[in-house]
């Protein structure tokens, strides 16, 4: 097989933005009247960009900025730490529900700010809140479905075989299941491995399906309960989940018992080499696939079909967990100088280049026009769905990491025959009980119910 030409980075930095300790900037710092800025970055992958971007800052107005970022799994043993010091963070990294609950007593409310006030109206609603108050500012929107290469997909629709006529005739988990079916069936003469890239249980790559392929069938639970969140979930869509996971674990290139020896940069090296035509996952996975076999304008995405009645009206799903909170204890001068570096960059020319085109992110301010979108074919993939009127598929909220934990040990036994799919079932719904209340318990807090647009 080609190697692949870049190393995979590891699913926990890829999917949590955690990454390699660097200390960016002086780390020594003096207060002054004009305030100063101490960021403590959760996203790696972005460090020479932030560094750029706090030294032009600092050039333009001479306000200090300083950047650190943890260690590879360290990020709350290293905000904890860091947030005990008299020279604290003065903005710090909020990914996701359970980071804002862990450090909600830290978080000023901030949607008086001019930087929140900049948000579009679908990151105002993923900001985190209690009450009337903000306490986060989203900085990128990611999205994530079913990534697929066109050129493989067409080429299989030329074949008198073929279940279809070109790739633009998948569009509902009925056909994508045919399609893949059929794919495996004639692999050898496709010149595939496999249709489906591994299903990977290897603890680096099992995010894809404890913290991303669960959220669709909670979001249509949620749909049909008119909320957006639930202490205690039925399960109602679970057989759906099963539908898509043993598609994907049936026509891959692995056996079934054998996948939990495949990690993230062994099943992303299987689309990347052009050896599968579909690779769920979202579109920070182009850093790790461009340069190799599938060229960017063969790069689609399809949402997470499951078969789930109403899911044709959605796009892709998206997240909005890469997000910025200010530290209520840093002086009002701090906290008011790291707004104001948020702002600079989501308005600067500068900070409008390099956040959106070095560091590929797709920003959700409205300051951001047609011409300030990243050069990432996959975000413009998922974007199309909703410039052609599908709604955005809302990445609802999800336990801690135990809980995906559970789910993931499950799908494991059950991948290798060891477990019945009511073990998963079991983790998901038992597991989804037991871990909000024991947040409630110890965070004395549950996601605030927002309006939604079903």
């Amino acid at each position: 097989m080609t190697s692949m030409k870049k190393i995979v980075a590891s699913a926990s930095a890829i999917a949590l933005g955690i990454g390699a300790f660097a200390a960016c900037g002086n780390s020594t710092t003096t207060s002054g009247s004009e305030g100063k800025v101490y960021m403590l970055n959760s996203k790696p992958e972005v460090v020479d960009q932030l560094q750029e971007l706090a030294e032009a800052y600092t050039e333009e107005t001479g306000v200090q900025v300083d950047v650190q970022t943890a260690s590879s799994g360290t990020y709350d043993t290293t905000l904890l730490s860091e947030l005990a010091k008299d020279n604290a963070p003065t903005m710090f990294s909020t990914a996701g529900y359970a980071t804002f609950a862990r450090y909600k007593k830290y978080l000023a409310p901030i949607q008086d700010s001019k930087a929140y006030q900049l948000l579009n109206d679908d990151a105002k609603a993923n900001s985190q809140k209690i009450g009337d108050d903000s306490y986060t500012i989203p900085y990128a929107v990611e999205y994530y479905g079913i990534i697929y290469n066109k050129k493989i997909v067409n080429e299989y629709a030329k074949k008198s075989y073929a279940v279809i006529k070109s790739a633009d005739d998948i569009t509902s988990y009925d056909v994508l299941s045919k399609v893949v079916e059929d794919m495996q069936k004639h692999k050898d003469d496709l010149g595939i491995q496999a249709a489906f890239a591994t299903p990977g249980l290897e603890s680096s790559d099992t995010y894809r399906f404890s913290a991303h392929m669960t959220r669709p069938p909670i979001f249509f639970e949620y749909r049909d309960n008119d909320t957006t969140f639930m202490k205690e979930i039925k399960g109602t869509y679970l057989d759906n989940y099963k539908n898509l996971f043993d598609l994907e674990m049936n026509n891959s290139p692995t056996e079934a018992s054998l996948l939990g020896s495949k990690n993230y940069e062994d099943c992303t090296s299987e689309f990347a080499l052009g050896d599968v035509a579909f690779y769920p996952n979202g579109v920070w996975s182009y850093s790790q696939i461009k340069d190799n076999e599938v060229a960017d304008e063969d790069l689609g995405m399809l949402p997470y079909w499951m078969g789930i009645d109403g899911e044709e009206d959605y796009g892709p799903s998206t997240v909005y967990e890469a997000t910025w909170g200010i530290n209520k204890n840093a002086s009002k001068a701090d906290q008011q100088a790291s707004l104001d570096f948020i702002e600079w960059m989501v308005t600067s020319d500068k900070g409008k280049e390099i956040m959106s085109k070095e560091m590929g992110f797709a920003v959700p301010f409205t300051t951001f026009g047609d011409d300030d979108q990243p050069d990432n074919p996959l975000v413009a993939a998922a974007k199309t769905w909703e410039d052609n009127g599908k709604k955005y598929m809302r990445s609802v909220d999800v336990p801690d990491q135990n809980w995906q934990n559970g789910i993931a040990n499950a799908l494991l036994e059950y991948a290798q025959g060891t477990g019945k799919w009511d073990g998963v079932t079991s983790a998901i719904v038992d597991g989804w009980k037991a871990e909000w209340a024991a947040s409630e318990k110890s965070q004395g807090m549950l996601p605030e119910q927002t309006k939604f647009t079903w």
